[in-house]
């Protein structure tokens, strides 16, 4: 179904209209009617247009003011690349595909560069094209940095766009809502009615699919890492804090179990509850930032007194045991969330004692980390440089076409490829339909005001800014039709006062939309046509194959006492293991931007459709506890594991892994796995050996439970 503005979106059109509009006539009217300089008064013109319309930045008015000053500086060096390069076709052409594909590519580098990389490539269609005056150019620039300074300080004082909630105050409020689930789960008893959904909902509200591109922390650098990091770790704590509160609110008859506090898991709480205060606190300014080392030294404390209880007169129940395991879980997932805010916030260039492969982006230069997300997707499995390529290889070719044509206003043709691109041919097909009917009807009506009007400027003068306000108040919300068609209305009235039009000013903008058009089809046609649908689904089989040998690696490692297991193709060295982390950390990023590209596709979905979700907890979840297992069993674990164990722990795990590279396949039936239970669950016969409780199994076991309950969220839908 397609998106409807709602009220809010309609002001917000109109008060970014007014101000797009007051920056391009403050800069072009003066320029044309004071100082008769055209190509000054053409880019003071296009320059709010470009930055402000057709790059959708994110933010505040001051954020935004920000951008532009920050893309400035490139659309210069663009503008004067393009100057030169119009001298002849062919090196214009090849400055094009360079151009689009290098700021297309740029979307890896965060929200920022990806808004602003389509108003930054009309710098250099603006400039490419003939004539070749390269004496134009300080014009040009002049233009560029007026219009560019106007829009500035518009986004700043007239009707600047209000700040959204940024993603630490939202990283806050979910950590106190944890706090208080996890202060209520050390004093015992049955959740409160609705405490588990407002868990949930705290964890989806954290998702950054539905955050506001401004505030998701999606850049490169170490902070944006880091916050990421943290968020991701918080929303594992709410979903673990809400599987334990239905749980606790689940019993045969419907009646809640009484569970009275356990003296081992309490103190834990209690710490995870004030360390989730702690770091509320300091995401909302408060000073100084502490590392994991205080909560860790209570996990300790908490390995200690589990293990105790285990060797007592009357050790605890199965049930118990997994609970237990289930706190240490969410221990583990605040103390990661701890480290990674330390150095969100904190400034820390790392954290001892942790899994360095955690928190790998700690100590790297941020010139390595950003050359580390571009280099990640310098691959044909990457959507960003699926979109790349799409758009260089339909601008180079919109510009040969237009340069081998000479087509008048030749520009339009980059234009239209650039603005109707879209990541599947049936959207651009689409796309284009409208944008023709909308183009065509512009068209109609300059014509008709042109014939009307003939050659007084005053009266283009004098509709232009309540075309502008209307174009870009009614298009954004009204559609691609209505833009274009308002759009045509706005250049022909600008053209018209640049230097004499005639009527067929209307029907160029018509053929050289329509030419774009069909560029931008046919490359939408020819690369990768489905867009992320075809790609996400490639991307989540990688990622699954990748991630299962990791799960029987783990055990391995977990049980370092146990015999010596059997060959097996899932086996791995510690060294393979490492890199298997790392490639499925690859794996897993590809995936999840394909996700998030599938998720902005308006395609047509399927009910029977992969939860693709699902798949990605379940290759979280895996590194999780490939991190974090055999750390606590080497503190954990001081016992001999009996051969029965450590078999069921070997099967337990070989059979997941191949569950999950079966489940790779997406068999519309789904996987099937036995029931997971663990030995000394079970009470033995007389003849047969009464075996140990060992803590560190139930943790393996508790982690198992988890990778296949999203196995199986893959294919019946239900929540992981």
């Amino acid at each position: 179904m397609p998106h409807r503005p709602s009220p809010p979106d309609h002001v917000q059109a109109a008060r970014r209209a007014v101000r797009i509009t007051v920056a391009a006539g403050v800069g072009f009217y003066p320029a044309v009617y004071a100082l008769d300089e055209p190509a000054v008064a053409l880019y003071a013109l296009f320059t709010p247009i470009a930055l402000g319309i057709l790059s959708p930045l994110p933010g505040s008015g001051r954020d935004r003011a920000r951008v532009v000053l920050r893309a400035l500086p490139v659309a210069m060096a663009l503008t004067g690349l393009g100057t030169a390069l119009a001298v002849a076709t062919a090196p214009a052409v090849a400055g094009m595909v360079l151009v689009g594909f290098v700021m297309s590519f740029g979307a890896a580098c965060g929200p920022a560069p990806a808004g602003a990389a389509p108003g930054l490539q009309l710098f250099y269609i603006l400039a490419c094209f003939p004539p070749y005056a390269p004496d134009t150019l300080p014009q040009r620039l002049a233009g560029l940095l007026l219009g560019g300074a106007l829009l500035v300080l518009c986004e700043l004082l007239v009707l600047p766009a209000p700040p959204d909630v940024s993603y630490r105050e939202r990283l806050a409020s979910a950590l106190e809502v944890a706090a208080r689930a996890a202060r209520a789960s050390a004093h015992g008893g049955a959740a409160e009615p609705g405490r588990a959904a407002e868990l949930r909902a705290a964890g989806q509200a954290l998702r950054l699919s539905r955050l506001p591109p401004a505030v998701r922390p999606t850049g490169a650098g170490r902070t944006d890492r880091a916050l990421a990091h943290t968020g991701g770790a918080t929303r594992r704590l709410l979903d673990q804090l809400a599987r334990a509160a239905e749980q606790s609110t689940s019993a045969p008859g419907g009646t809640p179990p009484k569970s009275p506090v356990d003296p081992v898991s309490a103190p834990l709480l209690a710490a995870i509850t004030a360390e989730c205060l702690a770091m509320a606190a300091n995401l909302r300014g408060r000073r100084p930032v502490a590392g994991p080392e205080a909560l860790e030294e209570v996990v300790e404390q908490f390995l200690t007194a589990r293990a105790r209880a285990t060797l007592a007169r009357d050790p605890p129940s199965s049930h118990t045991l997994r609970r237990q395991s289930a706190v240490l879980a969410e221990a583990a997932s605040t103390v990661t969330a701890r480290a990674a805010l330390s150095i969100a916030i904190g400034g820390r260039r790392g954290v001892r004692g942790l899994p360095s492969e955690q928190l790998w982006y700690a100590e790297p230069a941020a010139v390595h980390l950003w050359l580390r997300r571009l280099t990640g997707n310098l691959t044909l499995r990457s959507v960003v440089f699926q979109n790349a390529v799409r758009t260089a290889l339909g601008l180079g070719v919109a510009r040969l076409v237009a340069g081998s044509l000479d087509l008048a206003h030749g520009f339009w043709v980059l234009l239209a490829v650039l603005t109707l691109g879209r990541t599947t041919a049936g959207a651009t097909l689409s796309a284009v339909r409208l944008a023709g009917i909308g183009t065509l009807a512009g068209a109609l009506t300059a014509g008709a005001l042109i014939l009307w009007a003939g050659e007084a400027t005053d009266v283009y003068a004098a509709l232009m800014v309540p075309v502008m306000l209307l174009a870009f108040t009614v298009g954004p919300i009204a559609g691609i039709a209505w833009a274009q068609g308002l759009f045509t209305l706005v250049v022909s009235t600008a053209f018209a006062q640049l230097a004499p039009v005639t009527w067929r000013i209307g029907e160029v903008r018509v053929v050289d939309v329509l030419t774009g058009s069909c560029i931008g089809l046919l490359c939408g046609v020819l690369a990768w046509p489905a867009g992320a649908a075809t790609e996400v689904r490639r991307g989540m089989t990688a990622l699954l194959r990748e991630a299962a040998p990791l799960i029987p690696a783990t055990v391995a490692a977990t049980l370092p006492a146990a015999a010596p297991q059997a060959s097996s193709a899932h086996t791995e060295g510690p060294g393979e293991s490492e890199g298997i982390r790392w490639e499925t950390r690859h794996r897993l990023r590809l995936a999840e931007a394909a996700y998030a590209q599938y998720r902005s596709e308006p395609a047509t979905r399927h009910d029977d459709a992969p939860d693709w979700p699902a798949a990605l907890n379940f290759a979280i979840h895996t590194l999780v506890g490939a991190n974090w297992l055999p750390r606590i069993a080497a503190r954990d674990l001081d016992r001999e594991v009996p051969d029965a164990l450590a078999g069921w722990a070997r099967e337990a795990a070989e059979s997941t892994a191949n569950a999950a590279t079966r489940a790779a396949d997406f068999p519309p039936s789904g996987v099937r796995m036995p029931p997971l239970h663990i030995p000394y669950t079970t009470a033995p016969s007389p003849e047969a050996p009464v075996l140990p409780l060992l803590p560190a199994l139930t943790d393996v076991e508790n982690w198992l439970v988890t990778l296949r309950a999203d196995l199986r969220a893959m294919s019946d839908g239900t929540p992981p």
